[in-house]
């Protein structure tokens, strides 16, 4: 948000008698520690060689007639019977060696441009929940409405840097054209990056299309410059499925970005030990990282890595579980060790915003910061497993991505710093209150909440006694109250509005 709409902004929120919602700047997230090693270099080493085993003697699956092309003309062993798809380790290298190591993403507004690789971060609003929740109205099945308030809260607040694909799934349009009305709402209720849906061809196209139409660019413009990505999920165990090896395809065909994310969850979808599901991860990631090297050397991919497990119980997913956090670390050591660019995710299997939600978001977010995520989707609003996008976890997820925020600031040292000063003049057994040296730097010196409350007991119970989760009610109603939407071009929101409408006809009842 640039300095004129802060200024709106707060002007807004004081009309209204309450200063605006205290957040971090606009910026952008670096990582300066060393990353955590959970694995040696041997561990992350024979990771990889059971990944290349399992590749070359077990296959993966590719239900794409286009990919298994693309495929066999590049020499891989192709069983087009069962659709199986061997790949020897020279092809593997050959394809790593023109994935790029770092990229960006430019959106409609150059300012908020998106770094993937390195030591940068990103987090995302959550994205594909079938319903939506907030304290006042419940649980309900996602609708426009709420996924365009989901939006609006994206764009307030500076720590959420993209969307994913749907922050909630707006069940009461079509489902072979609602993609068309998220879209539309991504690009003129913000001006940040957005995923888009690449369930086949058709869908990915209208995403690309639509932001260069933004951006006022062609598509071959829009090659050359990015502007979106998208997550291809596999179906694991060693399943790449029609709609996904098309939508991977034509985001590469257009140099758009992919983050190929293996759904491992050990115990059901990949082996109950956390080494057979890394090797198995790997090697789904690192099909798809090649298939998209295939289609056009050189296209943007992430490594993406969603590994955990699940309820040995009853079978249920679980998150944020120390086995989760260690997956995310050890995954951002694989991801290094090819030179990729690393989406991962923070999560919680609790079904409201509470403890057990805050607590287990913590644990896996913390992976993804000690795992030096460059991607870290699904950062802010994921309940319930992720079945629901929450208002109110939503809030509490941005308190915590702002805490971590200002954790990575480095520390400085030098003589302002090491107040010598002022430790000389207050008097042993003092106190610094008065002190010069704090009253210079007493409005910014600490990280300033917009959710945790520190009153004593009484004041807390005579300000009403709310709980962090009311309080979160309050603080996303008070942010779309302090929204202010973007200012795009007249001409170009026609254009965007006459391509939506045409698609829609095209459609009609079949798929894109």
């Amino acid at each position: 948000m640039n300095e004129h709409r802060r200024r709106r902004s707060s002007e807004r929120a004081a009309a209204k008698g309450s200063p605006a919602i205290p957040q971090l700047s606009a910026r952008r997230v670096r990582n300066p520690y060393p990353p955590m090693a959970l694995l040696s270099a041997d561990q992350v080493e024979a990771i990889h060689e059971a990944s290349l085993h399992i590749l070359e003697n077990f296959g993966i699956e590719a239900m794409s007639a286009r990919a298994l092309a693309l495929f066999e003309k590049a020499g891989a062993a192709v069983d087009h019977a069962t659709q199986t798809v061997r790949l020897d380790r020279g092809l593997v290298a050959e394809a790593l060696r023109t994935a790029p190591p770092a990229y960006t993403l430019t959106p409609r507004n150059p300012t908020r441009k998106i770094h993937l690789g390195g030591d940068t971060i990103n987090f995302t609003l959550v994205a594909g929940p079938p319903n939506v929740h907030d304290m006042e109205r419940g649980r309900r099945a996602g609708n426009l409405r709420d996924y365009q308030d989901l939006v609006r809260l994206a764009q307030h607040f500076n720590c959420i840097h993209m969307l994913g694909n749907q922050v909630c799934a707006p069940i009461e349009l079509p489902a072979n054209s609602r993609h068309l009305d998220t879209y539309f709402a991504n690009l003129t209720l913000t001006d940040k990056a957005f995923h888009v849906s690449a369930i086949g061809r058709g869908r990915a196209l209208d995403g690309i299309a639509m932001m260069a139409i933004a951006r006022g660019l062609t598509l071959e413009q829009l090659c050359a410059d990015p502007g979106v990505t998208t997550i291809i999920s596999v179906n694991s165990p060693r399943r790449f499925d029609d709609a996904m090896s098309e939508g991977l395809m034509t985001m590469a065909e257009h140099g758009q970005s992919v983050a190929v994310t293996p759904f491992t969850l050990m115990g059901a979808m990949s082996p109950v030990t956390l080494a057979g599901a890394l090797a198995q991860q790997n090697a789904e990631a690192l099909f798809g990282v090649v298939l998209a090297q295939l289609v056009r050397p050189g296209a943007p991919v992430m490594y993406g890595a969603f590994t955990s497990n699940v309820d040995m119980r009853s079978g249920a997913p679980a998150f944020g579980t120390p086995e989760n956090t260690r997956a995310n670390i050890a995954s951002g050591q694989l991801a290094r060790r090819y030179n990729l660019p690393y989406r991962t995710t923070p999560g919680s299997a609790s079904n409201v915003a509470d403890a057990q939600g805050a607590y287990e978001t913590m644990m896996a977010l913390w992976g993804a910061i000690l795992g030096h995520g460059n991607l870290v989707y699904h950062a802010a609003g994921w309940q319930e497993g992720g079945l629901t996008a929450s208002f109110e976890k939503l809030i509490i997820d941005v308190e915590m991505i702002q805490h971590m925020m200002e954790f990575l600031k480095p520390i400085e040292v030098n003589e302002s710093e090491l107040a010598l000063d002022a430790l000389g003049r207050v008097p042993t057994g003092g106190h610094f209150f008065g002190e010069p040296h704090t009253l210079e730097r007493y409005s910014t010196a600490f990280y300033q909440p917009m959710l945790s409350n520190w009153q004593n007991y009484e004041a807390w119970q005579e300000a009403g006694g709310l709980d962090a989760t009311q309080r979160a009610t309050r603080l996303w109603k008070k942010a779309l109250d302090e929204y202010v939407q973007p200012p795009m071009d007249p001409a170009i929101r026609e254009e965007l509005e006459a391509y939506v409408a045409r698609r829609r006809e095209e459609i009609g009842s079949g798929e894109p």
